[in-house]
């Protein structure tokens, strides 16, 4: 938490020492103009890698699958986005850094090997945490809904490890 509070302090001082430097260099027109283009690049490139994640999104709930790694994506779409809004050079580095789509999927990796993914069954709830099988690795998911096109097995069940 610390951290995120030296960035909101940091931050600032951070982006307006870089505008004084490039509008000194530049002149205040011209970096007026490269921020407004950037956010202007920004807002396209958010569209479009928008509407992308959104219909690989479409296509894995149609195959029966969840869309983590289009949901962690969308979050960082979001966060590029607000980024590239922010007048500013660094903000906006680090918005197209969400933005690109190997910059994104390499970040969603890094943000998914390091979570805890918490699951939720009808007999009750457990965590899991993200041993690096799922939607981010080579190893496949241990999801135990999976849709496997196969018949389905009725039956009942009792839980062994408290009151009945």
């Amino acid at each position: 938490m610390p951290y995120v509070f030296l960035l909101f302090i940091l931050m600032p001082i951070i982006e307006i020492a870089v505008l004084i430097q490039i509008g000194g260099a530049l002149g205040l027109l011209p970096t007026l103009a490269i921020i407004v283009a950037t956010a202007v690049i920004g807002t396209i490139m958010l569209r479009q890698q928008g509407l992308a994640t959104l219909a690989k999104a479409r296509g894995r709930m149609a195959s029966g699958q969840l869309p983590a790694e289009q949901l962690m994506e969308g979050v960082l779409l979001l966060i590029g986005g607000v980024l590239l809004l922010t007048p500013g050079f660094v903000t906006d580095a680090f918005g197209f850094f969400c933005l690109l789509p190997f910059t994104r999927q390499w970040l969603a990796r890094r943000i998914a090997s390091r979570s805890t993914v918490g699951m939720f069954t009808q007999s009750g709830a457990g965590t899991h945490t993200n041993s690096g099988a799922g939607p981010y690795s080579d190893q496949p998911s241990a999801s135990p809904r999976r849709n496997t096109g196969g018949d389905v097995i009725e039956g009942t069940y009792r839980r062994e490890d408290g009151p009945e």
